[in-house]
C-alpha cells in the first residue's frame, strides 16, 4: 500500500480545519496544523501530529507564503489544504514554489472570479437560478445617495469576502441594516476597500446550502443543509443546522453556476428559500471548505478524504446518498447566538416580524433531539479541542 502524504492545513482555528484534520487523520494521513494564533482549534486534535505558528495571511500574504514553504520542508509535507479565503489567496500564487505539493483547487484566476460575489450572481441567471434584487453602489457617495429610496431593511454585501488594500488584505462581513440612520453609519464604519457593495433586498426565510466536489469534470460529492440557528440571529455563519435531501433541480443549477467558471474542487453555494413563495435565492459560493463541514462527515458525505483521494488519481466512488435528518450544534457559537437574542430586540437585530421571542429561543437552545444531534466540536473521542475552545470563550468575556 502507498504511504499516504502527510497534510499541512492551514487556518488551524477555524472549525473547518478541525473537521479536515479529522477526517484526514482517521482516513491515515499524517496531519499537520499551522494558525496565526497559539493554541489553535484544530491543533489541540489528537489527530494534529503537531501544530506552528505562521504569519498572518491577512497581515502579511507574502510572508505567511514563506512560513508555509519553510513548513513544508520541515515535515515533508505532501499536499496543502488553504481553510480561509485569506490563507487560500496567498497560497495559490506560490503553487511554483512548490512543485512536489499538491494543492487541491482550482487555479488562482477562477477561484478569484468565483470570490466575486457580483460576477456570481450575474452568472447565476444565465443558468437559471433566481438573485436578490439589488443595486451596486460604487463608493460611500453612492451608497449614502441611495438610502433616502430603499425598502429597509437591506443587506450590504461587498463584492468580496477578502480585499487588497496597501499590501493588506482586509476581511469583509456582510451587514444587515434596519434604516437610513443605520445605513450612514455602516457607511462610515466600511473601509474603502469593501467597495463596489452590493446592497440587496433581505430575503426572508430559511437558508440551504448545497455542497459539492467536482474533479475533472465529475461530480464525486454532493449534499445539502439547512439552517436553523445563526451567528448573528439575522444571518451569518449557522451555529444549529440539519441534513435535509438534495433538491436535484437545485444541485443541477447549481453545478451549472459552478461549470459557468470551469470549477474544480470542494465549493458552498448558499440559498435563501424566500418564506413566501418557495424561490431559492443565490447567496453567494465558497470555493473552500465551509464552517459547517462536520456536518457532512457526520451524514456520511467525507468531504476531505474524497477530495484527497481525487486529487492523488484514485478516482473515488461518487458519494451523493447521505442520512438526511442529522443535526449539529456548534456549542459555544450557539451560546453567543442565545446571548444575542436575550440582549438585543429583534429590530435591534434585524430580525423579520415573525422571529421567535426570547422564550422559545431559551427553550431550543435547551432542546436535544437524542439520536440525532450531534456536538460539532466535542467528541468523545477527541475531547480536547473543545476544551481549548472552552478556555479561548471565557477568556474572550475578559
Amino acid at each position: 500500500m502507498t504511504a499516504r502524504p502527510a497534510v499541512l492545513v492551514t487556518d488551524g482555528d477555524q472549525r473547518a480545519a478541525l473537521a479536515v484534520v479529522r477526517s484526514l487523520g482517521a482516513a491515515g494521513y499524517p496531519v499537520y496544523v499551522c494558525a496565526a494564533r497559539p493554541r489553535s482549534l484544530a491543533g489541540a486534535s489528537r489527530y494534529a501530529r503537531a501544530e506552528a505558528l505562521v504569519t498572518d495571511p491577512l497581515e502579511d500574504p507574502q510572508r505567511f507564503a514563506g512560513d508555509i514553504r519553510a513548513l513544508v520542508a520541515r515535515w515533508n509535507i505532501g499536499a496543502l489544504i488553504p481553510i480561509g479565503d485569506a490563507a487560500l489567496l496567498a497560497s495559490l500564487p506560490d503553487r511554483g514554489r512548490l512543485p512536489n505539493v499538491l494543492l487541491p483547487f482550482a487555479d488562482e484566476r477562477v477561484v478569484r472570479r468565483i470570490a466575486d460575489k457580483a460576477a456570481v450572481l450575474e452568472a447565476a441567471t444565465s443558468v437559471g437560478i433566481a438573485i436578490p434584487q439589488q443595486q451596486p453602489a460604487a463608493d460611500r457617495g453612492a451608497l449614502l445617495a441611495m438610502a433616502p429610496g430603499l425598502e429597509y431593511p437591506v443587506v450590504l454585501k461587498p463584492s468580496r469576502s477578502v480585499a487588497e488594500h496597501g499590501g493588506r488584505r482586509i476581511k469583509l462581513l456582510v451587514r444587515h441594516v434596519a434604516s437610513p440612520v443605520d445605513l450612514a453609519a455602516a457607511a462610515a464604519d466600511l473601509d474603502p476597500a469593501a467597495y463596489p457593495v452590493l446592497v440587496q433586498r433581505r430575503v426572508v426565510g430559511p437558508g440551504v446550502g448545497i455542497f459539492l466536489l467536482i474533479w475533472n469534470g465529475e461530480t464525486l460529492a454532493a449534499f445539502a443543509h439547512r439552517r436553523i440557528r445563526e451567528k448573528p440571529p439575522a444571518g451569518g455563519v449557522s451555529v444549529y443546522r440539519e441534513s435535509v435531501a438534495a433538491d436535484p433541480a437545485l444541485v443541477q443549477r447549481s453545478r451549472a453556476l459552478l461549470d459557468a467558471f470551469g470549477w474544480c474542487g470542494v465549493a458552498m453555494v448558499e440559498y435563501k428559500i424566500d418564506e413566501r413563495t418557495g424561490t431559492p435565492y443565490l447567496m453567494e459560493i465558497n470555493g473552500r471548505f465551509w464552517g459547517s463541514l462536520q456536518l457532512a462527515i457526520d451524514a456520511g458525505v467525507d468531504f476531505p478524504a474524497l477530495l484527497m483521494e481525487a486529487a492523488l488519481g484514485k478516482r473515488p466512488a461518487p458519494v451523493t446518498a447521505y442520512t438526511t435528518g442529522v443535526a449539529s450544534r456548534w456549542f459555544w457559537g450557539d451560546v453567543d447566538h442565545l446571548l444575542a437574542r436575550l440582549r438585543r430586540s429583534r429590530s435591534a437585530l434585524s430580525l423579520p416580524p415573525n422571529a421567535p421571542g426570547r422564550w422559545a429561543a431559551i427553550r431550543a437552545f435547551l432542546t436535544v433531539k437524542r439520536g440525532t444531534d450531534r456536538e460539532e466540536i466535542l467528541r468523545r473521542d477527541d475531547p480536547r479541542p473543545f476544551f481549548r475552545e472552552t478556555a479561548q470563550w471565557f477568556s474572550s468575556l475578559r
